[in-house]
């Protein structure tokens, strides 16, 4: 099949919706099937592993995004006639215009995450239009039939690749944020647990790994950017501070005990409503988790409980049944 993916952002650009684009795309050109991505994200690399990428020309200033993209889809229509397959991965709304020259081609929508909180009436309106003009849809996590009231054909948390070999940290006093560093993340309430923790354990280490517009109000931490492959650094430590879908499966993987925050409803519910919940820790504050933190460094066998029954679970969510 000729399968045309529409995502935001993709390489070069690093993040979850960028890698699980990637790694499906990866995964189906093996089986066959001809992929092409159409993403806003600049880039020099019009093709990566045999994956046909297409990008989107930049908004010119005082244009309208929803219109620059419109009339970029009708004049690169011939892509999407010669497609089987539309696959949307949130930005339906880009695919509108086709839709209605191309009734009968299938088209589907995966719904990854949710917007800022508290969620629009606007956010839940879109999305369901995208899910009633779509021909099927998947969802990143069960908090979304919840709060956007969708009924998906399919619910997923996405996909990892479990280490064949597990490695010990070279420090059991240390913790790593993998992610953006934005309010999404909680990557200031992290740092916060770690200036508590550090007063009863001044030689606690922490690393970050990631980027955003919090960096320079976490400049005492020395944030390391973005990586490629964060897998690499969960190996050097202890704890993963961490509270986005993708992380928290790697950090399983890895077989690191992952400590992730909330701090308001939404929240509360992507990470509570998943089925991995009873092997991760859950806080809704830097105090309760720097409290859960020097517990778990004072108990290691209960640590080691949850990382052992986070792995076993981890093992069956690979990026083979993604794709499928």
């Amino acid at each position: 099949m000729k399968i045309v993916f529409l995502t935001r952002r993709f390489y070069p650009d690093i993040g979850g919706v960028e890698k699980h684009v990637y790694e499906i795309s990866k995964r189906l050109m093996k089986k066959g099937h001809r992929v092409t991505i159409v993403t806003q994200s600049q880039g020099e690399k019009d093709e990566i592993d045999g994956i046909r990428v297409i990008r989107i020309d930049s908004i010119p200033k005082n244009t309208s995004e929803k219109i620059h993209i419109w009339k970029w889809v009708l004049a690169n229509r011939k892509l999407f006639k010669n497609a089987n397959v539309i696959h949307s991965h949130d930005v339906f709304f880009w695919y509108l215009p086709i839709k209605l020259l191309f009734l009968s081609k299938k088209s589907f929508i995966t719904f990854h995450g949710y917007e800022t909180y508290p969620i629009s009436k606007k956010a839940v309106i879109i999305r369901k239009i995208s899910e009633l003009l779509a021909d099927g849809n998947i969802v990143v996590g069960d908090f979304i039939k919840k709060w956007y009231g969708t009924k998906p054909d399919y619910v997923i948390y996405g996909g990892v690749d479990v280490p064949i070999q597990f490695e010990k940290p070279k420090r059991l006093e240390s913790a790593v944020f993998i992610g953006r560093l934005d309010e999404q993340t909680g990557v200031l309430d992290y740092a916060e647990a770690v200036d508590l923790i550090r007063k009863d354990n001044p030689k606690f280490e922490f690393s970050i790994v990631g980027d955003g517009k919090y960096k320079k109000r976490l400049e005492r931490h020395k944030p390391l950017g973005f990586k490629e492959n964060s897998m690499n650094y969960l190996k050097l430590y202890n704890f993963a501070f961490v509270s986005r879908y993708l992380s928290i499966l790697e950090a399983l993987a890895s077989r690191r005990l992952v400590f992730a925050l909330y701090d308001n409803p939404v929240k509360e519910d992507y990470l509570k409503m998943a089925p991995f919940a009873k092997f991760i820790i859950i806080s809704n504050s830097p105090e309760r988790l720097a409290e859960k933190v020097k517990y778990f460094l004072n108990n290691p066998k209960q640590s080691e409980k949850f990382v052992n029954e986070g792995c076993k679970w981890v093992k069956k969510q690979s990026w083979d049944n993604v794709v499928k």
